[in-house]
């Protein structure tokens, strides 16, 4: 059951390999807390780019190279959720109109905003985390990563979808009580970098972002669905990440 719901996860959440089954959909769809399990693979492969800077590279290199990790690991699937909460935010109508902007094909300056504002804070979240002890680095990033996908399980407990979509097929089987086991699975990742508390920050973080943007989204758009789960992964990925940063600075 936790393979099978751990590579659903992966089939969702990222480009990597694993095949895609009906079994491992629906035992993924039915556990929330295999989004943080998941979170732990792809932070691991996203920290990769930071082991480089022991052999002296540059940080805008590793920076560099992190984004391109994100691409190539997670796709651009979910910062397409981002584009259209951009765009659905300024709107002027009530959330029918709101909802009716998510299905539209046209990128309009409330995207190109949001997904700017996005790229921006993850180029220079990688930034400031390159430019921290290889360890500490590496921790920040998982534990980012796991507070973002924490954030994720927290739609699909919290959330109620508007509409039959991708979002209800999570927020339809999981319950609110669904979420202590999901936090559960992403509380190691805030020892990581002990005893510095940065991946403790970067998880906290990542976690608070997600439920505060999934807050938002629902008042703006009247549910959660699937561009809600994209939007609260990308944001919860680059507040984790300065988070983590600002707390090792802090500390």
């Amino acid at each position: 059951m936790v393979l099978s719901a751990l590579r659903g996860a992966l089939v969702f959440l990222t480009r990597l390999p694993v095949g895609h089954t009906d079994a491992a959909w629906g035992a993924f769809s039915e556990s929330p807390w295999a989004f943080p399990l998941a979170g732990y693979v792809v932070g691991a492969l996203l920290s990769v780019p930071f082991l480089f800077g022991t052999a002296g590279l540059p940080v805008s290199t590793v920076a560099l190279a992190y984004l391109l990790a994100v691409v190539a690991v997670t796709g651009i699937n979910h910062l397409d959720g981002v584009a259209d909460a951009g765009d659905a935010a300024v709107v002027h109508g009530d959330r029918a109109d709101r909802r009716e902007v998510l299905k539209d094909t046209t990128v309009g300056v409330g995207a190109v905003a949001a997904v700017a504002l996005v790229v921006a804070g993850l180029g220079l979240g990688a930034l400031g985390v390159a430019g921290l002890p290889v360890r500490v680095a590496l921790a920040v990033v998982v534990a980012a990563e796991v507070g973002a996908k924490a954030g994720m399980a927290a739609v699909a407990c919290l959330g109620v979808a508007p509409h039959d979509g991708l979002g209800a097929q999570f927020t339809g089987r999981a319950a609110s009580t669904d979420l202590a086991p999901a936090l559960a699975v992403a509380l190691p990742a805030a020892l990581l970098s002990w005893p510095s508390p940065a991946a403790f920050g970067a998880l906290a973080g990542a976690v608070a972002a997600g439920v505060g943007t999934l807050r938002w989204l629902t008042g703006l758009l009247g549910g959660a669905n699937g561009d809600v789960f994209g939007a609260v992964n990308e944001v919860g990925r680059v507040v984790g990440l300065h988070a983590g940063v600002v707390v090792w600075t802090l500390s």
